[in-house]
């Protein structure tokens, strides 16, 4: 049974010396795979067996397994301790004092003897084939490689609307509190990726509640970053352990790492503001007041329908001529791997959504900058259409064209 490490949490840049290291070849371990459970009793025999036989297959004897477990009264870690004589790679850590996902795949981090780290849940709701194209993707030089829901290949399988609007919910929130970070991958909110040594060696985390990768994103020194579609799996067998409490301490986490980082200056380097995408956005959005206006006269002046009906109307015609035009061409190279009918209704919907918490943007900073800062009404109007647009594109890049559905 490994050592429980303690003090702060802080990977080593060399991997340690430590009793039940794993070596029984003569090849050093490149790869180092953290499994934190909780009352996975049921599922633990199958998963070491499926990753075991995996990595084998692919890296021979350069890899290892290592279970985190925070004293599970079902006693998972005592199961796992009795796979080690058949899974020589296997290493179990039982925790008795701290509690908690992140900080458990940060101690099992500091024991891991590989180049590379990675984390994987413990329930089998991450498929363990993914590991291969994530093995793949580092192994040709990237700093991270996150296994997402929302790229090509990804998806979920049949979570309920609830589920799916708290996570795209959660999503969002971190766009707007750490957008440098949560914006560089699709799937901030993935328990499923590889990190190199290098990238987070040295450099004290502080994570809160099941969410560790933001902290990496954060906090590490990570260039060049992959990420491979996923399936998001049914628990089969086990209790599912995503409480409020969690989205509490997720949002708790994003304010302190908002606090803690700063202007990140050094990751707003690596990033590039899409401004041709953005461009091509404002053009079709001022085709879209066109669209609006005629509509709007049409039916006000021509038909003689209500102003508030007809306003309506208009805009909503606007909403679907920008969709189509946005679909086409704005993002059309995203558009064109997303075909199916279904998930060109589910953007057109996103699309609409968007833009009806832009129009309240709009509003409250409308009134804010005329009523607050007293700036000229129609000025106060322009400086909100323009803050409103970027909100938007930035929005529907990030959160509809660049969503899959699972085909």
């Amino acid at each position: 049974m490994l050592t429980v490490p303690t003090g702060p949490l802080v990977i080593p840049a060399a991997p340690p010396v430590t009793p039940g290291s794993f070596s029984p070849g003569s090849g050093e371990v490149f790869f180092s795979l953290v499994i934190p459970t909780y009352n996975e009793s049921q599922n633990i025999t199958s998963l070491v067996t499926i990753l075991s036989q995996l990595l084998e297959g692919t890296l021979g004897d350069r890899y290892e397994l290592i279970v985190v477990d925070d004293d599970s009264p079902d006693q998972t870690w005592a199961i796992a301790e009795s796979l080690r004589a058949q899974y020589p790679h296997l290493r179990v850590m039982r925790r008795q004092g701290e509690k908690g996902l992140s900080t458990a795949v940060i101690r099992g981090w500091q024991v891991a003897q590989g180049e590379i780290l990675g984390v994987i849940d413990g329930d089998l709701q991450h498929p363990p084939e993914t590991l291969l194209q994530l093995l793949k993707a580092v192994q040709a030089g990237v700093d991270l490689a996150v296994a997402s829901r929302h790229v090509s290949g990804g998806g979920v399988s049949t979570w309920s609307l609830t589920r799916r609007i708290l996570s795209r919910g959660a999503q969002l929130v971190g766009l707007v509190l750490l957008p440098d970070v949560v914006s560089r991958v699709s799937d901030p909110m993935s328990g499923y990726f590889m990190v190199r040594r290098e990238a987070i060696a040295e450099r004290p985390l502080s994570p809160l509640g099941y969410k560790i990768l933001i902290e990496v994103l954060g906090r590490g020194n990570i260039d060049e970053v992959a990420e491979v579609g996923y399936v998001f799996q049914e628990r089969q067998e086990g209790e599912s352990k995503v409480t409020w409490r969690q989205y509490l301490d997720y949002l708790h986490h994003l304010l302190r790492l908002r606090v803690a980082l700063g202007r990140l200056g050094r990751i707003r380097r690596h990033l590039q503001f899409p401004m041709g995408r953005f461009l091509r956005f404002g053009m079709v959005g001022a085709s879209g007041v066109f669209v609006d206006m005629g509509i709007l006269y049409l039916l006000y002046d021509v038909f003689e329908l209500r102003l508030t009906r007809s306003a309506i109307i208009a805009a909503e015609f606007a909403i679907i001529n920008n969709f189509i035009w946005n679909d086409r061409w704005t993002f059309g190279d995203i558009a064109r791997e997303q075909q199916a009918w279904r998930q060109i209704a589910k953007r057109f919907l996103k699309f609409n959504i968007v833009c009806l918490m832009g129009l309240v943007l709009k509003v409250l900073l409308l009134n804010l900058l005329f009523n607050v800062f007293g700036i000229n009404a129609y000025l106060a109007n322009l400086l909100a259409i323009a803050a409103v647009t970027v909100w938007n594109f930035w929005i529907n890049l990030k959160l509809n064209w660049r969503v899959t559905q699972l085909k």
